[in-house]
């Protein structure tokens, strides 16, 4: 006798883009819509019509206009189901991307978080989620990445002389691991410049890691002065005094272990307090190097800052889900417009996945998560039980976000008593 197969996903009376749709509040497209004047600009083809093409075309990976267009006009009868959405033709699309403010799009993604947030309060919660996670304390990791653009489509990102891209600046949540802030700009600006914007709504007690690139003395004295702590990697160039040594020889892994004061004219204006510079060997792809951290605590351990830095990590983990997943390769659109509309829809996909992956209970990858729901997309499979089930072919034990127990920094609960048992 053949084995019976394994039970089937539950039927569902909805498509399993329109219950991915339906995490969108449906008063939300109009109003932002009317806000930022896209309803004006909208005739034939409704904001909300373009948000939920572009999602799709996020969902399929869509790498042309005719792509999302032929897809969407196949399937207009669920999608006219999904709030009464109509298939663009291609000249509506392009002219949408083109000139429809993108500001719609990344308020959009601001206010769905925020309406997630408030109707699951677990989902952005990971410490009630995880006990494995000791820390009361909110770590954000701010990194950048580069989308490569074409130089002789994208000539408003030019970058170098022959190059073109665009960068997506992100202070990441590493409780939650989900964005807390970001900003769409061309590559030829310092990520420099940027870090004012992404540590505005950090509060007093939280901690903030960054690499050097984001290292401006005038805002890390800001920094200090509103109770944030930092750790970042110290400049080649450092010109600096050491008050006092907090280590007289070396302890494992760490070689140096100094108050330091800024000894430039200029530098010490900017950043009037002491510092904290740490030394120590960091295994880097195998290889033992020697690396020089900051930071503006003294109190804790040496081995708690390098370890900190090394929370910085998950960031690139977050870029790397993305972009192998997402369309942030292939563009709808040469504009700036066009750019940023897919990447706000882009990291708006992003954020409705993991919500039902949350809601499901969801222990794979993240990859794994989007492929199933690409297979099925066009199906009426009750999404929460299709992912409960961890439906598939594959098994394994990946974990849909970065685990928080990786960021456990040894001794930081006797130096600091900020964790608890």
């Amino acid at each position: 006798m053949k084995k019976k197969n394994a039970a089937q996903p539950t039927r569902h009376k909805y498509f399993l883009l329109r219950q991915l749709c339906n995490f969108i509040p449906s008063h939300l497209v109009p109003k932002l819509a009317r806000d930022t004047g896209v309803e004006k600009k909208s005739r034939t083809f409704l904001p909300w019509s373009h948000v939920v093409s572009l999602i799709s075309a996020q969902l399929t990976h869509a790498i042309s206009l005719n792509d999302v267009c032929d897809a969407l006009r196949l399937n207009s009868g669920p999608l006219s189901a999904v709030r009464g959405a109509t298939p663009p033709s291609r000249n509506n699309l392009s002219h949408a991307n083109r000139t429809r403010d993108p500001v719609m799009a990344e308020q959009l993604f601001w206010q769905v978080l925020e309406h997630l947030q408030k109707r699951s309060a677990g989902f952005c919660n990971a410490r009630r989620r995880v006990p494995a996670f000791r820390f009361r304390r909110v770590i954000h990791a701010i990194d950048s990445t580069t989308i490569k653009l074409v130089m002789n489509c994208f000539d408003w990102a030019r970058h170098r002389r022959r190059k073109a891209a665009a960068k997506l600046h992100v202070r990441l949540n590493l409780q939650s691991f989900l964005p807390g802030f970001a900003v769409v700009k061309a590559a030829c600006e310092h990520d420099s410049r940027k870090a004012p914007g992404l540590c505005a709504g950090i509060k007093a007690g939280e901690i903030v890691v960054f690499d050097m690139a984001y290292l401006v003395l005038e805002h890390l004295f800001e920094l200090t002065q509103r109770g944030v702590f930092w750790v970042t990697r110290a400049k080649e160039n450092l010109d600096y005094r050491v008050v006092k040594r907090r280590q007289n020889k070396r302890q494992g892994a760490i070689l140096r272990d100094d108050i330091i004061r800024l000894r430039g004219p200029k530098s010490k204006k900017l950043y009037a307090a002491v510092l904290r510079r740490v030394v120590a060997e960091v295994e880097i792809d195998g290889q033992i190097q020697v690396m020089e951290f900051l930071t503006n605590n003294l109190e804790w351990s040496a081995q708690c800052i390098t370890d900190l830095y090394r929370c910085r990590w998950e960031i690139e983990v977050f870029f790397k889900q993305i972009k192998q997943t997402l369309q942030l390769a292939d563009f709808l659109g040469h504009n700036e417009k066009a750019v940023k509309w897919q990447i706000w829809t882009a990291l708006l996909t992003y954020l409705l996945l993991r919500y039902l992956g949350f809601l499901s209970n969801w222990a794979q990858s993240f990859s794994r998560l989007w492929a199933i729901t690409r297979a099925v997309l066009w199906r009426r499979l009750d999404g929460l039980d299709l992912f409960s089930r961890v439906y598939g072919t594959a098994r394994g034990s990946w974990r849909l976000l970065g685990a928080p127990q990786q960021a456990y920094l040894p001794g930081f609960s006797k130096i600091c008593g900020t964790a608890h048992a």
